[in-house]
């Protein structure tokens, strides 16, 4: 309980103690940022991480000078790419041993090569959306792996959407992040990226189900 108290209060205040840090520690904070947006985009398990949240902050901060804005930019876009290139590896990896099979009453294999082929075709869009959807973002890239999607074709829209995701936060936070309504308000503000982008998909969900049934 204690460890999810402190991620939360991490999560909503991630601007003063991502100051206290860089304080303290100086240019170790850029290692610091580069493993959190890899770990929260590169292992499966790790989809509570702040994503969208840290990089608005880290572009405020970059935008009173306690960070470079070009170097931050460049790192953190490296370590999204990277994550999902882990992330994918890992659905790759273990797909082919999980959907092997031939067909039985558990495993449908004409339905496994209808889902290919629907996200060979349409999967590279879900690539690039899902950058800004928290939880979403840390599986599609698993996802894409299990369903063997070509490496080049997930390249592209991994480097599409990473360069999207970070750059656009980033700048967004250089710009706006230090008005004084925004920094006044930025626990609220925290709260609607956390919470909007999941809505979409809880209503993109239901809505699916919905119509399959």
């Amino acid at each position: 309980m204690d460890i999810l108290l402190t991620l939360v209060d991490f999560i909503l205040h991630v601007d003063k103690h991502l100051e206290v840090f860089v304080q303290t520690y100086g240019a170790w904070v850029y290692a610091l940022l580069f493993l959190i947006i890899f770990v929260e985009t590169g292992v499966v398990v790790m989809p509570f991480l702040p994503g969208d949240s840290l990089l608005f902050v880290v572009g405020a901060m970059c935008g009173v000078g306690l960070m470079s804005y070009p170097l931050t930019v460049a790192l953190l876009l490296a370590a999204a790419i990277l994550g999902n290139q882990s992330n994918y590896a890992i659905g790759r990896y273990f797909g082919p041993k999980v959907f092997a099979w031939e067909d039985s009453r558990w495993f449908n294999k004409k339905a496994f090569n209808q889902a290919h082929a629907f996200y060979e075709k349409y999967g590279g869009i879900t690539i690039v959306a899902a950058r800004f959807m928290p939880f979403l973002r840390t599986f599609a890239p698993f996802v894409a792996g299990v369903a063997q999607m070509t490496r080049s074709r997930f390249t592209f829209f991994d480097v599409l959407g990473g360069t999207l995701w970070v750059g656009g936060i980033v700048t967004v936070g250089y710009f706006f992040g230090n008005i004084p309504w925004v920094k006044l308000h930025l626990d609220k503000i925290i709260w609607a990226m956390i919470l909007v982008p999941g809505l979409f998909v809880l209503v993109g969900a239901w809505r699916s189900r919905a119509k399959a049934a």
